[in-house]
């Protein structure tokens, strides 16, 4: 039967579960020791200026604006976000920088609205701004690897677990969450973090992700599995002592 809580739920029937279940898709991956935040184009541009209704938000701020969803998902990548920065793990912003005209690419094509998005518009949302010494990745394609040094990053930091959040579920949440998965990292992505333009194919990209290529939990889920996590080495060690001020006002 259909479980009532999972995300999915308004679209994926019972016979769509069944034939998963036959086919043994979806069992769990588990969480590594090593984690990483991904937050995926967290722009006032994916969400609007302020919430709104999404076609008020298209109209009125951003073609690209996923509407009030996104500030809602965005404020529970807000709840994951302290509990990455007190335990020193990585905080990684991959973005879409401004388009120019000889950017245009395939995308300008398929979606001409993103080569007219006013610069305020690839701003990060103040809710989940970056803090310093947070990773800002610019990509130019729906997956966070292509194009990008993330993995060399994360291979360099012995990084073994993802948590992707951000937009759009079914556009480059789910092209970096494929990737990831072919490149052998633990992929977890929390449905309520995740945001798109349409609840149907939002809840139809989480449950195909869920059975293939992440395990797919609730943000508190999520806050609970990591919060028994370790922290790494360079949280966990004591902060060295400040030396003393010689007036010479360094920055």
């Amino acid at each position: 039967m259909t479980d009532s809580t999972a995300p999915w739920n308004d679209v994926i029937t019972d016979d769509d579960l069944r034939r998963y279940e036959a086919a043994g898709f979806g069992r769990p991956s588990g969480i590594g020791s090593k984690p990483a935040l991904l937050i995926i184009d967290a722009q006032y541009r994916t969400v609007g200026m302020t919430p709104k209704p999404f076609f008020e938000s298209v109209e009125q701020d951003f073609t690209t604006s996923c509407g009030e969803v996104g500030w809602d998902a965005l404020a529970n990548v807000a709840r994951l976000l302290p509990l990455f920065r007190a335990k020193g793990w990585p905080v990684i912003y991959p973005y879409v920088a401004p388009k120019k005209s000889f950017d245009q690419g395939r995308l300008g094509a398929k979606v001409p609205g993103i080569m007219t998005i006013a610069d305020e518009g690839y701003e990060f949302v103040d809710l989940i701004a970056p803090e310093e010494g947070e990773i800002l990745l610019p990509k130019r394609h729906p997956s966070a690897f292509f194009g990008t040094p993330l993995l060399s990053f994360l291979i360099e930091r012995g990084i073994d677990t993802l948590v992707v959040t951000g937009a759009t579920t079914s556009g480059c949440v789910r092209g970096t969450v494929v990737d990831g998965f072919s490149y052998n990292f633990r992929v977890l992505v929390p449905h309520d973090a995740v945001y798109d333009r349409s609840a149907t194919v939002h809840q139809v990209n989480l449950f195909d992700m869920g059975q293939k290529y992440a395990d797919v939990a609730s943000t508190g889920e999520v806050v609970e599995l990591l919060s028994g996590v370790a922290p790494a080495e360079s949280a966990a060690a004591p902060a060295p002592a400040a030396p003393a001020d010689d007036g010479a006002g360094a920055r």
